[in-house]
């Protein structure tokens, strides 16, 4: 196994401590609040974010930070780290286990480095600029080979987000051209495309720390993650991943002209 990037190591170890403070919390009873854009937060969420901002604080002093719970905080370079202390807070009030922390690294607005780290499972995601993604034992990841939609599975995010949105004739198109639909949000339905599983995820009302660390694994693992019009930023509010081949053909079937007419 190579050697990790220094802040793919740091990452990791971040993202595991911060597994170890929440999975104390997991299946018992749990105070929940309710955040003004109306999502849940709990006493697991914000102190794993705290551990996680003082163990990369240690290593990079100089790093910014935009976090969920805690919001931004500058640092003195054009380096941020951007978290997620569970993504799918949901599942995890509820006892579901398909929740994780999700960490990556911003450098001069470009994503290089990210973890996705689903405590409950114990199963680890990485990946780093032209180092390649991986997942548990460093085992690579790599999208599928499939390049027509007829033969795709896609795998979705809420359908009610999608309708309020405005994409709910897109989508159907989408269902349409595609052999298989599933249904489940948050990180878990991406590392179906990262894993060659599925080859496309769509997914709206999303923000960057949803975001940040699957760009840099789908890209590593030969996929894309672009916005609806097609942009390559995790800040469009909501989000396409996929194995690369069948994108240009999601992107249209998702805002063809007549829609907007």
């Amino acid at each position: 196994m190579p050697a990790l990037p220094m802040p793919l190591e740091a990452a990791i170890r971040a993202a595991r401590a911060a597994g170890e403070v929440i999975l104390p919390y997991f299946r018992t009873s749990l105070q929940v609040e309710t955040k003004t854009d109306q999502s849940p937060v709990t006493v697991a969420d914000r102190a794993a974010e705290q551990v996680i901002v003082e163990t990369l604080q240690s290593q990079f002093p100089d790093y910014g930070f935009l976090g969920e719970e805690f919001g931004e905080q500058a640092g003195t370079t054009d380096a941020r780290w951007i978290i997620d202390p569970i993504d799918g807070t949901k599942n995890f009030i509820r006892g579901i286990p398909y929740f994780a922390t999700l960490l990556a690294l911003e450098e001069a607005g470009d994503i290089t480095h990210g973890v996705i780290y689903a405590p409950a499972e114990q199963t680890l995601f990485y990946a780093a600029k032209g180092f390649g993604a991986f997942t548990n034992g460093h085992q690579p990841l790599e999208v599928s080979s499939i390049d027509e939609l007829s033969q795709a599975m896609l795998v979705h995010g809420g359908l009610d987000i999608l309708r309020q949105e405005g994409y709910w004739n897109g989508f159907t198109r989408l269902i349409d051209a595609t052999a298989r639909q599933r249904g489940f949000g948050d990180y878990f339905a991406h590392t179906f495309v990262f894993r060659g599983q599925a080859e496309v995820m769509v997914e709206a009302d999303v923000k960057p720390w949803d975001l940040a660390p699957l760009k840099i694994i789908a890209e590593e693992a030969g996929g894309r993650l672009t916005d609806f019009t097609g942009q390559p930023t995790i800040y469009g509010g909501n989000a396409i991943v996929s194995n690369r081949r069948v994108h240009a053909a999601v992107l249209n079937l998702l805002n063809p002209v007549s829609d907007s007419l």
